[in-house]
């Protein structure tokens, strides 16, 4: 009996296993995360992919730009395949840091097929007690 109860947690483990690993960082595109341009990186890279791309494009056409999740604590970068998530979903981690991407690693193209994202809460409220 106790074999067979190890046997099914070890399936039950192996089925959480699969279901993919945390990449938590800064969700931006990969041309900003390879300038380094997080603050400064301009709102077109998130509609068109690039800087100055809504020149190249239809005015009201949709593309899908490629996303990127950097981690400031390794230096490296991710690129993000989105197509399993809503994109509406995502504008609210845009260029943030604490985003949390779910998903599957492939190693060779250095891509996380994300499966679920997490947006980093909100900031505190604070109250400015003072003097102006």
């Amino acid at each position: 009996m106790k074999k067979f109860a190890l046997i099914c947690a070890a399936f039950v483990v192996s089925a959480f296993a699969n279901e993919g690993q945390e990449f938590e960082g800064l969700l931006t595109t990969p041309a900003c995360a390879a300038q380094g341009a997080f603050a400064d990186c301009y709102l077109e890279n998130y509609t068109c992919g690039s800087d100055d791309c809504f020149k190249k494009i239809e005015p009201g056409a949709t593309t899908n730009p490629k996303l990127a999740i950097y981690q400031h604590n390794t230096g490296k970068t991710y690129f993000v395949d989105s197509s399993k998530l809503k994109v509406s979903e995502l504008g609210e981690g845009m260029n943030k840091n604490g985003v949390i991407i779910v998903g599957v690693l492939d190693e060779k193209t250095n891509t996380i097929a994300a499966t679920e994202f997490k947006a980093p809460p909100p900031p505190k409220k604070s109250f400015f007690k003072g003097c102006l």
